[in-house]
């Protein structure tokens, strides 16, 4: 496994046998609903799978109500993927806190979820692909 280190000395890993990651075009629509309202509307997401986690769907910001999203001084480290920031749909209430993430500035390896952004599925109501989309 590569490995080198970031400007801040963290470690830089990159996906490989052990650790793949693949990102690919969603087939279909994603729709990302809270509180009955639509956060995110797309038929441009990315799936991005890693190693044994359930895959996640990266959806471009422009198909996202960014008017409905609020950044939080949440912030996290992935050696794959790099920083990671987080925004909060107060809509939601309490359980949509940090409900949303983005990598602003991703690894080369995953480079294709810039200017993406991902939910996580337990905080928001739904990340659905409706019927006939």
């Amino acid at each position: 496994m590569e490995q080198t280190h970031s400007s801040a000395g963290r470690p830089v890993k990159v996906p490989g046998p052990d650790h793949p990651i693949s990102i690919e075009p969603t087939v279909g629509r994603v729709v990302v609903t809270v509180a009955g309202r639509v956060v995110a509307d797309t038929r441009t997401a990315l799936t991005l799978r890693e190693a044994g986690y359930p895959p996640v769907q990266y959806i471009p910001l422009r198909d996202v109500d960014t008017g409905l999203l609020v950044r939080t001084d949440h912030a996290t480290y992935c050696p794959y993927k790099g920083d990671c920031a987080y925004f909060s749909i107060p809509l939601g209430g309490e359980r949509a806190v940090n409900a949303v993430w983005t990598y602003e500035a991703p690894y080369e390896a995953v480079g294709a979820i810039v200017d993406h952004v991902a939910f996580y599925p337990d905080r928001v109501d739904a990340i659905a692909e409706p019927a006939g989309s």
